[in-house]
């Protein structure tokens, strides 16, 4: 983004927020954003993660069948996608820092709550509520962080913070292992209650709104300057007026779910769908079914449970990927990601005899989904203008749940079909092709979006 007027004079009336984020070293305080909105995104993949592993301990205590659970441990995503595809319009019209507050107000009750529950019906629809909350909070703290990102380095500093997801998920299943022994299945859920409602309080004390939002909504000059006097100390000091020009088509008065629906932005809007559901669709697909199929490719239940877990752990991949998407075109640099994923799980389904083969593919293949995966709340956040940024995360986000249930069900169709251990992989790796075709498709669409 380019401005005529400077900003990094005293002396000038007039100064762009983007050039002042462009122009000044990355600050402290914009570390502070940075660390609470990855603590959003960590405390996400907790509680999104916590049902699964206090799912065995449910059985035990409740006497409930396996089948019994099935609403339980999907209330969650349809809550994800409800929330998340609330929350974006809602963050364009209210600001980011109300929605986000909330949202994790929202998810820490809800989840405090359901360490309550007496049955599976209660559980069931806190769940849901504790989703809403958990798909708000996500694609909000992805736009406020890329919203106090210079140019730069925009990529790669969204993508830092969306790693919290991953580790999120990964502690939940360390902490898990230790807290139901000693203090019982409801401690996971009380921790991932009371730990969102101290980081509510403290999002009410320190994060700022956004800058852009508030430049785009016309906020006095006055409250904008005290942001950017944390950031740029008295560079701005003789500021009287800040603008924000956008390298991006929009037109004035549109709602966010005008802008990202609208002529120039509905292609790309598509295909952003399309390849973030495609990448759910493979996650969960793999992440529910990979122990079970490993068990009747030959390996006893523990090998194959510990080999499926390397699966999720190569999300912090996502780093390497966002330093190569500020530096080329982000749209190649994800689709090429999504290729050597269809590739990958493709070459899980040929080493069903060899172990040592099998457990590098299964690291190879999560390395590289995760990475690509992990990445596209950034691409998402760099193809709107301000004013639809937040409904077009949040709305990825939300139809991309809706992948996660499809996943689940396709693996369990192919089943029921009868199919091999290598059939199944090679079914499940085409939507990575999918998801490919959809991102060259975009880039031709849009061919100035993400150079």
């Amino acid at each position: 983004m380019t401005s005529q007027h400077s900003s990094g004079s005293a002396a000038s009336s007039v100064a762009n927020v983007q050039t002042v984020l462009n122009e000044h070293p990355f600050s402290g305080f914009q570390w502070v954003i940075f660390a609470l909105c990855f603590l959003i995104v960590l405390l996400d993949g907790f509680d999104t993660a916590a049902i699964g592993y206090i799912a065995p301990s449910l059985i035990t205590e409740w006497g409930v069948s396996k089948p019994a659970l099935a609403p339980v441990l999907s209330a969650a995503l349809f809550g994800l996608a409800a929330g998340a595809m609330c929350s974006g319009p809602l963050a364009d019209r209210l600001g980011r820092k109300a929605v986000l507050v909330g949202s994790v107000f929202v998810f820490g009750v809800a989840c405090l709550a359901s360490g309550y529950s007496h049955d599976i019906t209660t559980l069931t629809a806190l769940r849901f509520v504790t989703g809403i909350g958990l798909g708000a909070a996500m694609p909000n703290a992805v736009t406020l962080m890329s919203e106090y990102c210079p140019d730069a380095r925009r990529a790669t500093l969204t993508n830092a913070m969306f790693c919290g997801f991953p580790l999120g998920a990964a502690f939940g299943g360390f902490l898990a292992a230790w807290m139901i022994p000693h203090f019982g299945w409801r401690s996971v859920l009380h921790l991932g209650g009371i730990v969102p409602l101290v980081l509510a309080v403290l999002l009410l004390l320190l994060l700022p709104e956004s800058v852009r939002y508030m430049v785009a909504k016309g906020h006095s000059a006055e409250r904008i300057r005290k942001v950017l006097t944390r950031i740029a100390g008295n560079a701005v000091q003789g500021v009287q007026r800040f603008i924000m020009t956008e390298n991006k088509p929009v037109t004035e008065g549109q709602s966010g779910m005008a802008v990202v629906l609208s002529k120039q932005y509905r292609v790309g809007t598509l295909m952003l769908w399309v390849a973030y559901f495609m990448g759910l669709v493979i996650f969960y697909a793999l992440m529910n079914w990979m122990p079970v199929l490993f068990k009747e490719g030959g390996l006893d239940p523990k090998t194959g449970t510990l080999v499926a877990a390397l699966f999720p752990l190569g999300g912090v991949g996502a780093v390497a990927f966002g330093w190569l998407m500020d530096r080329y075109n982000a749209n190649r640099i994800i689709a090429v990601g999504y290729a050597l994923t269809a590739l990958s799980i493709w070459w899980i389904g040929q080493e069903a005899g060899s172990l040592g083969w099998l457990v590098v593919s299964v690291f190879v293949a999560g390395t590289i989904m995760n990475t690509a995966q992990s990445s596209m709340p950034a691409l998402a956040a760099a193809f709107y203008p301000t004013s639809g940024r937040a409904t077009g995360v949040a709305w990825m986000l939300g139809i991309g749940r809706f992948g996660g249930i499809a996943g689940s069900f396709l693996v369990a169709e192919l089943t029921v079909r009868q199919m091999s251990f290598n059939q199944i992989f090679t079914v499940v790796a085409i939507p990575g092709l999918i998801a490919t075709a959809a991102l060259v498709i975009k880039q031709l669409a849009s061919p100035k979006s993400q150079d």
